[in-house]
C-alpha cells in the first residue's frame, strides 16, 4: 500500500522537473511565434509557481506514505507534528524529518520557506528617491531558480526512494 503512495509522489515530483525544463527553452521556441516579455514573465511564473505547488504536494504525500508504512491506512497527516503524533516521534523516519525540519539549507527547510512566500502576498516596496535612499540588507525571499528547485527535488526524490527501498526490505 505504501508502494502506491511512493508511485504518486514520485510522479508529482516528475511533473515538476518537466516544468523545470521547460524554463530552458524560450517561449517562442515552444509556440512557434514570438512572444512578448510580459508573456513569457507571466509563463515563467506559473511555470515556477506551478513545480513549487508539485513540490508541496509531494512532501504531503511523503508523510501520508510513512503513515501508511506504519499501517495507518485511514490517516492522512498533512504536517510533520501530525505524523509525529501519529506514529510517535522516537521512530527514525520522525526524527529524520525533524533533523531536516531544523537543519538550515535541508530540502525540507526550503519547501517550508517556498511554502510562506507562495501563500503571502508580495511585500510592499517603496519608491526609492534620492530623499529616501538608505542602503539596506533585503530578504529577497527563498531561492526559486530552476537550479535550486532541481536540488531540492531531488533530495525529496532520494529520500522518498531511500524510505521505499529501506520498507520494501522487510
Amino acid at each position: 500500500m505504501a508502494s502506491q503512495w511512493h508511485s504518486l509522489a514520485s510522479q508529482k515530483l516528475f511533473l515538476a522537473r518537466t516544468l523545470l525544463g521547460q524554463l530552458d527553452q524560450s517561449t517562442s521556441e515552444r509556440e512557434g511565434q514570438p512572444a512578448d516579455q510580459a508573456q513569457q514573465a507571466v509563463r515563467r511564473e506559473a511555470t515556477i509557481q506551478g513545480a513549487i505547488e508539485l513540490l508541496l504536494r509531494s512532501r504531503q504525500l511523503l508523510l501520508v506514505m510513512v503513515a501508511r508504512l506504519y499501517q495507518k491506512q485511514s490517516e492522512e497527516p498533512a504536517t510533520l507534528n501530525e505524523l509525529a503524533a501519529l506514529i510517535g516521534p522516537e521512530l527514525n523516519e520522525t526524527g529524520r524529518l525533524r533533523e531536516l525540519e531544523q537543519r538550515a539549507g535541508s530540502w525540507w527547510n526550503h519547501l517550508d520557506q517556498l511554502e510562506r512566500s507562495q501563500s503571502q502576498p508580495p511585500a510592499t516596496r517603496k519608491t526609492v528617491s534620492a530623499e529616501n535612499i538608505i542602503a539596506i540588507s533585503v530578504d529577497t525571499g527563498p531561492d526559486r531558480t530552476a537550479t535550486a528547485l532541481l536540488k531540492t527535488l531531488d533530495a525529496i526524490k532520494q529520500f522518498i526512494d531511500d524510505l521505499e527501498e529501506q520498507h520494501s526490505e522487510w
